[in-house]
C-alpha cells in the first residue's frame, strides 16, 4: 500500500510538471508573432513632472512665474512647442517665433540634462512588459520625441534594451499621426502589421493607429485633452495591469 501511495503522488507530481510546462509552451504560443507597439509619454512612462521642470526653467529666463502641472498636463501629447506656447499664454504673452525657438532651445537643453530626475515607468509597466515577452511578443516604440531624447530617457530607466524596435519622431521622414511612423516602427521590431497592436494616450496615437489598420487601446492615465472613452480607440484601459488581458481579447 505504501509504494503504491509513493508511485501515485509521484506520478500526480509528474503530471502536474506536465501541465505548467504545456501551459507556459501555451503562453509563449499565445503572442509569438505579435508585435506591441506604445506611446512613451503618459504612456508607459510618466515624464510630466520633468516636462514641467524644464518649461518653468525656460520661464525663468524671462522672469516669468512658474506654471503647475495641472495647467499644461493637457499639452504634454502636442510636444515642447506647444508647452511653451500655452505656458505664455498663461501669463499673456505672445512671443515672435525666433524668440519661441530660442526658449524652445533653452527649454531642450535643460530638459537633455534632467530627463530622468522624476520621471518613472507607471506602475504595473515592468511587470506588463515582462508578460509580454515571456509570451512572445515582439516589444516597439512609436513616440513623436526626438529619437535621442527618447534613447536618453529609457537608457536612463533601464529600458532600452526591451524594445526590439525604437521609432522617435526623428527617425523617418515623417512622424504621428502619419501612419509611416507606426508602420516603420513595426518594422523595426521585424513584425507585422497584420498582428501589431498600438497602445497610447492621445488623440494622435488612435488617429496614427486607425490610419496604419492596426487595432489601438487608449490608456485613460496619459495626458490627453480629450477623455479616453471618446479618442475613438478599440479599447480604454485605466491601469497596466489590464494590459495582458486587453491584447489578448484583440489578438
Amino acid at each position: 500500500m505504501l509504494t503504491f501511495s509513493m508511485c501515485k503522488e509521484q506520478t500526480q507530481a509528474i503530471q502536474a510538471i506536465g501541465v505548467s510546462k504545456l501551459r507556459i509552451r501555451r503562453k509563449v504560443q499565445e503572442m509569438r508573432d505579435a508585435t506591441i507597439v506604445f506611446d512613451l509619454d503618459g504612456t508607459l512612462v510618466d515624464t510630466a513632472p520633468d516636462l514641467i521642470d524644464a518649461t518653468n526653467f525656460a520661464l525663468a529666463g524671462l522672469r516669468l512665474p512658474a506654471v503647475t502641472g495641472g495647467q499644461l498636463r493637457d499639452w504634454i501629447s502636442f510636444g515642447a512647442r506647444r508647452m511653451l506656447a500655452e505656458a505664455l499664454a498663461i501669463h499673456g504673452r505672445d512671443l515672435p517665433e525666433a524668440e519661441v525657438d530660442n526658449l524652445l532651445g533653452i527649454f531642450l537643453d535643460y530638459y537633455a540634462g534632467n530627463i530622468a530626475n522624476r520621471s518613472r515607468p507607471y506602475k504595473g509597466v515592468l511587470q506588463a512588459l515582462d508578460e509580454l515577452q515571456e509570451r512572445g511578443a515582439r516589444l516597439a516604440i512609436c513616440t513623436n520625441k526626438r529619437e535621442e531624447l527618447t534613447l536618453r530617457l529609457l537608457d536612463a530607466l533601464g529600458l532600452t534594451s526591451r524594445f526590439a524596435g525604437i521609432a522617435g519622431r526623428d527617425t523617418f521622414a515623417v512622424c504621428k499621426p502619419h501612419p509611416d511612423h507606426l508602420l516603420g516602427a513595426i518594422r523595426l521590431a521585424a513584425g507585422q502589421p497584420e498582428r501589431a497592436i498600438m497602445i497610447g494616450d492621445s488623440a494622435t496615437d488612435v488617429a496614427t493607429a486607425k490610419a496604419a489598420g492596426i487595432p489601438v487601446i487608449a490608456v485613460s492615465f496619459g495626458y490627453s485633452d480629450i477623455p479616453a472613452a471618446e479618442l475613438g480607440a478599440d479599447r480604454v484601459i485605466d491601469c497596466h495591469s489590464q494590459l495582458i488581458t486587453t491584447i489578448g481579447q484583440l489578438l
